[in-house]
């Protein structure tokens, strides 16, 4: 799959919980709350060591090449 395909796969999420303070940036807060309240997978990033809260709460943490590789 290219990368200009994920545009397809991409689903609004409302977000109705706030599980702060998990992380001390604000940006990376609201990238953790849209993924736990979309159930997601995975975040997708090139900074894991931000997100380590995420795999409390099952969301795994793997970088923009392992989503690639998952999605081929």
């Amino acid at each position: 799959m290219r990368a200009g395909h994920l545009a397809g796969l991409v689903e609004p999420v409302k977000l109705h919980y706030l599980w702060r303070q998990q992380r001390g940036d604000v940006a990376d807060e609201m990238v953790l709350e849209t993924a736990i309240d979309a159930r997601a997978d995975c975040i997708a990033t090139f900074n894991a060591g931000q997100f380590g809260p995420a795999l409390r709460f099952g969301v795994d943490i793997v970088t923009p090449a392992e989503v690639m590789t998952r999605l081929s």
